[in-house]
């Protein structure tokens, strides 16, 4: 390979290395770079040029199919190097001295080809991942802060910041629990584009809803409404904020399943204190949706699935059905429960619209389903893991919300080495009971979640070595039990030397679900215990389902006490992060007769808090 020594040459070799420099750094100031070269020529230091970034260009000059390569001139596409870099580029000043043969001859390389053209990829490279990051570090797996960023770049509009949770939750836990399978990011990014397609404002939407405001029982226009491109799953949560968000999960993997367009009511407060999960689309019915006081619907209408499954024809029935009501209310009856049976390919294909109204986890009832079971395997390798995933992808706190979170977390949690979650709910009432202080203090010491503390004062510790710390977050209607926590750790020291801090964000006395400031707190606490490295929740408690299962953290549960006696065990370790579904069926979908629903598949199994609630686990 030929040198680089004549001025012109080494001139151009400046030009496009301030280029590619400029452009890498997404500065491109040529002429600031190229009057800062010119000066150090003519400065005093001008004998000896800076080397090191001709050096860079002439390596990249090497490989030819390299970008840069491309675009300089083909008389120095085979330029390499055979000098040593300081006799590469002379200036005017000391030609007549390498003319004269005073500079020593030595022709052999100065770097092994073979070495030139692997540095050479490389630094190609390194600049490319480097360009390519920073124009695309909002895209869709590129950002460290949320591995489910699944928007593809034409939903991009506007500010991408709106929803500042979406990009920055991740930065406050401190591992991922579990990686989503390539299925489910294939079906997701699907179903986004069904929503996108058919969502509220499209063409689709306003055409299925109007055919179901025109709808007559009597009328011919059902038999054109069987047959549309898009159908809708219309979600009616109730009861508290843990409850709504379980059964949102829900409800979207079924839309999943069956490929309906998933919306919900607008008369809670979730509009309110979720971002949109959907870019570019919304989940949130729209005002003027033809079917009213969809909150007072029940099991007794005649749209209900109940009574469909009950008729000679059910499929029948549905195609003379402008919609059906399906009731999964904990409390729901023998028939209503067949829903989970249910090949939706028969019967409820039919129906564009389906309202559904629920209060829980009913994710355990659909892996029994034998209709579902091939394709949730796909999309759920690790069965332990379908809420934590799936909460991820949907609720993303607002900014609001987002601000309680962060400003608690980076006050009081983030500077301890361990944080411990403690959420206490008790359903006998808003006054405090001793029994569940009890109950809290003999698990948290039994599995040695929290240190005991000693009688007399230790000897003062020495000032040289900074004692190890705990930061204990607690959350629940009562300040009673936080308080008395708090003051044992502050009265009397630990046996162990940790410091222990016991903090509680709020304690609204009394449960207002449905007053959207009181859901922002609940909300805000419950992302806040998702962010400790062990937690310990009470039994039959949505918040604590939703809490753990956020963080993907495998709860220590409290049992519900009974007759104002704390149980002996005060708690267990639970299976598995997932929610316990509280109002199972008891019916064997293959044989078609009941049975304990706990015992049919290896992954699905009682719950420790609720022995006839269903939860997934991963069987061993």
């Amino acid at each position: 390979m030929a040198a680089i020594s004549s001025p012109s040459q080494c001139r151009l070799i400046d030009v496009i290395a301030a280029t590619f420099i400029g452009t890498a750094m997404e500065r491109p100031n040529l002429p600031y770079l190229l009057a800062t070269r010119r000066r150090r020529r003519e400065g005093t230091n001008g004998g000896e040029p800076r080397t090191g970034r001709r050096l860079l260009l002439l390596l990249l000059l090497s490989v030819p199919q390299g970008r840069i390569a491309r675009q300089i001139p083909m008389s120095l596409a085979g330029t390499g190097i055979t000098k040593r870099p300081s006799q590469q580029c002379l200036d005017d000043a000391r030609r007549p001295e390498a003319q004269e043969g005073t500079v020593e001859q030595d022709t052999r390389p100065w770097i092994p080809r073979k070495k030139v053209t692997t540095l050479a990829i490389c630094l190609v490279a390194l600049p490319v991942l480097l360009m390519t990051t920073v124009s695309r570090r909002d895209s869709p797996w590129t950002m460290p802060a949320s591995f489910w960023q699944l928007a593809t770049t034409s939903t991009r509009q506007g500010n991408s910041r709106s929803c500042l949770s979406r990009y920055n939750s991740a930065f406050y836990r401190k591992k991922m629990a579990r990686s989503p399978s390539a299925h489910l990011i294939k079906r997701l990014r699907e179903h986004e584009a069904l929503q996108r397609r058919c969502g509220p404002g499209t063409e689709a939407y306003m055409a299925a809803a109007a055919r179901l405001r025109s709808w007559h029982p009597n009328g011919t226009n059902h038999r054109d409404y069987t047959h549309v491109s898009c159908k809708y799953l219309v979600l009616v949560p109730y009861r508290g904020l843990g409850n709504n968000i379980l059964a949102m999960a829900s409800a979207f993997l079924y839309a999943l399943l069956t490929d309906r367009v998933l919306l919900h009511d607008r008369t809670t407060s979730l509009g309110d204190i979720f971002c949109e999960p959907f870019q570019g689309a919304s989940w949130l019915l729209p005002h003027h949706f033809p079917v009213k006081n969809l909150q007072n619907l029940t099991g007794n209408v005649q749209e209900s699935y109940g009574h469909l499954v009950q008729r000679n024809d059910p499929a029948a029935s549905v195609s003379v059905r402008r919609y059906v009501f399906v009731d999964l209310d904990h409390s729901c009856t023998y028939h209503d429960k067949l829903f989970f049976c249910d090949d939706h390919r028969r019967f409820l294909d039919r129906a564009t619209w389906l309202l559904m109204r629920t209060d829980g986890y009913f994710v355990p009832a659909l892996f029994l389903n034998p209709t579902y079971q091939e394709e949730l395997d796909r999309l759920f390798p690790q069965k332990d893991a379908v809420f934590y995933l799936l909460a991820h992808y949907l609720f993303h706190p607002t900014n609001k919300v987002w601000g309680l979170i962060t400003r608690f977390h980076d006050s009081y949690m983030r500077g301890s080495d361990e944080r411990l979650g403690i959420q206490v709910r008790v359903f006998d009432g808003d006054t405090p009971f001793q029994h569940i202080l009890d109950q809290i203090l003999a698990c948290t010491s039994r599995e040695h979640l929290l240190p005991e503390v000693v009688t007399q004062e230790p000897p003062h510790p020495s000032t040289t070595s900074r004692a190890r710390s705990k930061a204990v977050l607690m959350t629940g209607l009562s300040s009673w039990y936080y308080e008395n926590i708090r003051w044992k750790y502050w009265q009397s020291a630990t046996a162990t030397g940790e410091a222990v801090s016991v903090y509680q964000p709020s304690h609204e006395e009394h449960q207002l679900s449905g007053y959207t400031t009181h859901d922002m707190k609940a909300l805000a606490e419950m992302y806040l215990l998702s962010m400790t490295d062990k937690i310990v929740t009470s039994g039959w408690s949505t918040f604590g389902y939703v809490g753990h299962g956020l963080g993907g953290l495998t709860p220590w549960i409290m049992f519900r006490p009974e007759n104002h006696t704390a149980p002996d065990p005060p708690c267990r370790r639970a299976k598995s992060m997932e929610p316990c579904m509280h109002g199972p069926p008891f019916y064997d979908c293959r044989a078609k007769q009941g049975a304990d629903t706990g015992k049919l598949v290896p992954h699905v199994q009682h719950c420790e808090d609720m022995s006839w609630g269903l939860k997934l686990v991963h069987p061993e």
